[in-house]
């Protein structure tokens, strides 16, 4: 039995870590005008994607970090 199936796997360099992805939605909300800093602390307190504009995909990109996760991330970072 000649098996020809073909698996399919996204390269490991293609996943963006927590700060790639932060900085891309910085960019993508200061592109638009929005306050970037209010417009991020929106929506880590409240998880109201609507808070990320779309532009660049980036509330698909916030989205795909856990919002506790970028909080530890964050605070981490401060602290050092």
């Amino acid at each position: 039995m000649n098996d020809k199936t073909q698996r399919f796997q996204l390269p490991t360099n293609l996943e963006l870590d927590t700060k790639t992805i932060l900085k891309e939605v910085y960019n993508a909300l200061d592109e638009k005008g929005y306050q970037p800093i209010d417009q991020i602390v929106g929506y880590i307190l409240s998880e109201d994607p609507t808070y990320i504009t779309t532009h660049n995909n980036a509330r698909s990109l916030i989205r795909r970090v856990d919002r506790d996760e970028l909080l530890s991330e964050l605070v981490i970072n401060y602290l050092k």
